[in-house]
């Protein structure tokens, strides 16, 4: 079939009629459905790079830190909308946190309809930036409306830019407003909890005390820790999960 025939179903009306002896009903058509996922999909802003990951597709070794973290991935998948919290995935880069947060939202977009969105850190606090310059065509709000609206947040990197007090009351805004509104985030950290090690941060010290303790309101805590994820499978295509 031609990509602009009508769809032979429900003639692009989006409802395909349903006969059942002397009554009819109308139900949405595949077609709609299809496409409202298409739309979802693009909308959630997924980076080309992470645009192949799923739940499905994230390899790893059973009885490790990432098998326990895949599991807790799809049973969010299945109960969701029936959770209170959502997930904060830390640990060391390469380990696959961004793989499996991703697997959740396109599940959630696939399976169940839900809105997403994904924002790396970094880029979201340059857009924030960027409405402020006189010549933007966008604003301030234009840039945090979706982020605020989206159904499920993907929050990736947290932490990764240098703390600064524009930087805590921009994020304090994001998770205090999806905490009263009760919408669902799903964050990456490379910065664990508490470290010991002198030369490595911590995500209060990134963070402050008081966004980690929201975040502990919010998420529960999955702790990676494994080889490098992405060069082990390359060939191949707040309760503490330790």
């Amino acid at each position: 079939m031609n990509r602009d025939s009508p769809c032979p179903i429900c003639n692009d009306s989006g409802w395909e009629i349903i006969v059942e002896g002397e009554h009819h009903r109308a139900v949405r058509c595949r077609c709609h459905l299809k496409k409202r996922t298409e739309r979802l999909l693009q909308e959630a802003r997924i980076p080309k790079r992470y645009q192949h990951c799923t739940l499905k597709n994230f390899k790893t070794p059973k009885q490790d830190d990432l098998w326990t973290a895949k599991g807790v991935a799809k049973d969010f998948v299945k109960d969701y909308p029936n959770v209170d919290m959502g997930i904060l995935f830390i640990g060391p880069c390469g380990v696959g946190k961004t793989h499996l947060a991703v697997g959740i939202i396109r599940e959630l977009i696939e399976k169940k309809g839900m809105s997403c969105l994904f924002y790396d850190f970094r880029d979201l606090l340059l857009d924030i930036q960027d409405s402020y310059n006189p010549v933007s065509e966008s604003s301030e709000m234009n840039v945090l409306a979706p982020v605020l609206q989206a159904e499920v947040l993907l929050l990736d990197e947290l932490g990764a830019r240098r703390p600064t007090e524009w930087i805590k009351e921009t994020i304090d805004h994001i998770l205090n407003s999806r905490y009263n509104d009760k919408k669902i985030v799903i964050i990456t950290s490379n910065f664990l909890d508490n470290t010991k090690e002198k030369d490595r941060y911590s995500l209060e010290q990134r963070i402050g005390s008081r966004l980690l303790s929201r975040l502990r309101e919010m998420c529960r805590k999955v702790e990676m820790d494994a080889d490098d994820y992405r060069n082990k499978f390359k060939p191949q295509g707040f309760n503490i999960i330790k």
